[in-house]
């Protein structure tokens, strides 16, 4: 190949932008919005309860409550948690911030507990050696849509007596050993940003099996009451009661109408992204210069991120050149993530540094996620994958 790049004044592979990630709404999904539009109840109406109850269905879990976003599933997540003050949580450090966050946001001390090599997954030897008195949970990120170890996980949590949660914002719709996301730990969180597998806007959820979890999950979105405005309507009263701290992490019912419209199209927009993923696989895992995430036979990818690892001692640049190259090629690649304990705030604030996480740091100069979504064409694949041969091809050193 090794055409001129676009970078160096030569053609681009495509002549518009392709995102890393896009939503795709239809007829149908404005139609469900316009329809609550219309109706009586905004927010805090029947659609909220439809879509939990259709969520729970899908996933398999008793329960799921809705909120106004990931980071608020997750901020809920803890809270049902008894994370407090002193308390610590076991984080991975590829991850978006919102994870260790949440902790925070209880008073919680973030402990990151570094990644697989192969995967970038929690790593289960890395959470055992990190265990301490102060233990009260453990957060697995089911990195790209790749389920982690739950069976080895819950082990763990379990011979500790540790609460076991999954951020699984990025695996709806994945399964482990035959088992869906969602009731893989005692409390799975799931997001509904634009770039994820179904959309509310913005939105999110939380699943479990425990009543109580919910219940308390549900009144600490709406301010800590103890009970929601559709209930004390329809039972005639205006009485409620403030019993605990909480947030206005509400989600509304236009948004869970469009929830729900999604979540009918999920399984074949999955389906599209593992053939999108094997397109990828196919051309990558035999070109010099890059390679492919590992994938666990256990699992069913979800692949709401495709990470490619570029080989840097076989190239004649770093991740930020080969990064620039693909952007003037207009491939919308990005990278994720900044491991967290290098932020900072975490420097700052928990005494975190370089060479807390060597896994995680290394990865990180090498990392690109490269376009992955259900509307792409084929042609957008082709382009894709066009244009990390040609960059790569010129950047590969010559033996």
């Amino acid at each position: 190949m090794c055409s001129r790049l676009a970078i160096e004044g030569g053609k681009p592979v495509r002549l518009t932008p392709l995102p890393y990630g896009r939503q795709w709404l239809n007829e149908e999904d404005i139609q469900a919005v316009v329809d609550v539009l219309r109706s009586d109840w905004l927010t805090t109406g029947p659609k909220v309860q439809e879509f939990e109850g259709a969520f729970a269905a899908f996933t398999g879990a008793k329960f799921a409550v809705a909120v106004s976003s990931g980071t608020a599933a997750l901020h809920a997540a803890f809270y049902a948690s008894d994370i407090e003050p002193g308390a610590e949580v076991i984080v991975p450090p590829m991850t978006f911030a919102a994870t260790a966050n949440a902790v925070v946001f209880q008073g919680g001390t973030p402990v990151f507990a570094d990644v697989d090599v192969n995967t970038l997954l929690i790593d289960p030897a890395q959470v055992e050696a990190k265990i301490t008195p102060q233990t009260k949970a453990i957060i697995a990120v089911d990195y790209a849509g790749q389920p982690c170890d739950y069976d080895v996980l819950r082990k763990i949590a379990n011979r500790h007596n540790l609460m076991l949660i999954a951020d699984a914002c990025h695996a709806l719709g994945a399964t482990y050993k035959g088992r869906q996301v969602g009731t893989l730990a005692d409390l799975n969180v799931f997001s509904f940003h634009p770039v994820k597998h179904i959309t509310t806007g913005e939105g999110g959820m939380i699943t479990t099996d425990n009543p109580e979890f919910a219940q308390r999950m549900r009144i600490f979105r709406n301010h800590g009451i103890n009970s929601e405005h559709q209930q004390r309507s329809e039972k005639g009263t205006w009485y409620y009661e403030m019993v605990d701290l909480g947030y206005n992490y509400r989600i509304t019912d236009f948004q869970c109408a469009l929830g729900m419209s999604q979540l009918r199209k999920l399984d074949g927009w999955v389906k599209r992204r593992r053939e999108i993923a094997h397109h990828y696989d196919n051309a990558f895992s035999k070109l010099n210069g890059v390679s492919p995430l590992a994938v666990s036979p256990a699992v069913s990818h979800a692949y709401h991120l495709y990470v490619i690892r570029l080989q840097l001692d076989r190239l004649k640049v770093n991740r930020a050149h080969v990064f620039s190259s693909l952007k003037n090629e207009n491939i919308g690649v990005n990278v994720h993530y900044i491991p967290v304990h290098l932020h900072p705030f975490y420097e700052e604030h928990f005494d975190t540094k370089p060479g807390m996480c060597p896994v995680a740091e290394t990865a990180y100069e090498q990392i690109i996620s490269l376009p992955i979504f259900p509307r792409m064409s084929d042609k957008d694949i082709e382009d894709v994958i066009e244009a990390v041969k040609k960059v790569i091809e010129v950047y590969l050193l010559r033996k």
